[in-house]
């Protein structure tokens, strides 16, 4: 009698243990459609298995919390289901959506940032995918510490914030992500200086701050090098470099900037007055991309000393004063 109890209940045991299974394999692997305007969420920091159960079950995600807390619980424990924003494409099934969520495949903004612009400029840019905003990244900014090792007299970070496409996850911090900025910078930078500089003795501040020049006076691929050049000619002689750039940044620094450069603005007290004082300015005036550190690297071969704009978003190129100011007066005259 005991035997046959005891038959019975290993009998009934065992079915019940395989529709458990059943029933979680089903659970497990089979996909389940979900409304894709749900298909979003976010795992805060703290949030436990069940929490997320309980979140994905409202969405609509998963029919049932039980089935997801044994999955987790059985096999990805003790791994953490990582916090961050996440994108679901429908259908999926739950061993697929535990495992993105325990290893953190959050979802990506792609955060673009064009070439030429000051760190101030590129703050509301990023800012939409920090945890601290404009503000957190202006503080970043104001760190050195990441470009220390190439530009040891670097105060800040300007000029090492480099333009490029960007997948950054929302709710970054703002010291991740000048990291992957500076971090992309050198990357570049070295392998635009692997070769030999064209211009040796200069380092890596001064490289920087000339391709910053070149950067905000042509977007012309095509005409850096010439920029460059007539920037590194006039260094070698002793000229002023008379460069409209540096003192706009001045002014936007003061925030003094309307727009149009006057006659007065030509007198700034500002050591980034370039009309004033000759030589480099003290620092990068904005974030250089990769064809202007090049140029910077590389300038033409060529003895122009002068350009001016043609009114069409390219220049005109001078050796001499004489035959820049002919040109001067053909274009001002066109305009």
């Amino acid at each position: 009698m005991i035997r046959k109890i005891i038959k019975s209940g290993f009998a009934v045991a065992s079915v019940a243990l395989f529709a458990s299974l059943v029933w979680l394999s089903v659970s497990l692997y089979r996909p389940r459609s979900f409304d894709a305007a749900k298909a979003r969420i976010e795992i805060e920091k703290g949030m436990g298995a069940g929490a997320v159960a309980r979140l994905l079950k409202e969405r609509g995600i998963i029919g049932a919390r039980l089935p997801f807390i044994v999955s987790y619980r059985l096999f990805f424990h003790p791994q953490s289901i990582k916090a961050g924003e996440y994108v679901l494409t429908s259908p999926l099934p739950m061993k697929e959506i535990l495992g993105l969520l325990v290893k953190g495949r959050v979802h990506l903004h792609p955060v673009t940032i064009p070439e030429g612009l000051t760190a101030r400029e590129i703050a509301p840019l990023v800012a939409s995918v920090l945890a601290d905003g404009e503000d957190g990244f202006m503080t970043a900014v104001l760190d050195p510490g990441p470009i220390l090792a190439l530009d040891p007299a670097a105060e800040n970070l300007e000029g090492y914030l480099f333009p490029e496409t960007y997948s950054f996850p929302k709710n970054m911090s703002s010291s991740d992500a000048v990291q992957a900025m500076v971090g992309q910078f050198r990357t570049v930078f070295e392998g635009a200086r692997a070769g030999r500089s064209d211009v040796p003795g200069m380092n890596v501040r001064q490289t920087v701050t000339m391709a910053s020049l070149v950067e905000k006076e042509t977007s012309l691929e095509e005409e850096k090098r010439l920029v460059s050049a007539v920037f590194h000619n006039r260094l070698r002689i002793g000229m002023k470099l008379d460069c409209d750039p540096t003192i706009i940044y001045a002014l936007k620094q003061k925030g003094l900037f309307t727009g149009n450069l006057t006659k007065k603005d030509l007198a700034l007290d500002s050591p980034y007055n370039t009309y004033k004082h000759a030589g480099l300015p003290p620092g990068p005036i904005c974030n250089p991309g990769k064809k202007a550190l090049e140029a910077a690297l590389h300038p033409a071969p060529v003895e122009s000393l002068y350009f001016v704009s043609r009114n069409d978003g390219s220049h005109h190129f001078s050796r001499t004063y004489a035959e820049h100011l002919n040109a001067v007066r053909r274009y001002q005259k066109r305009r």
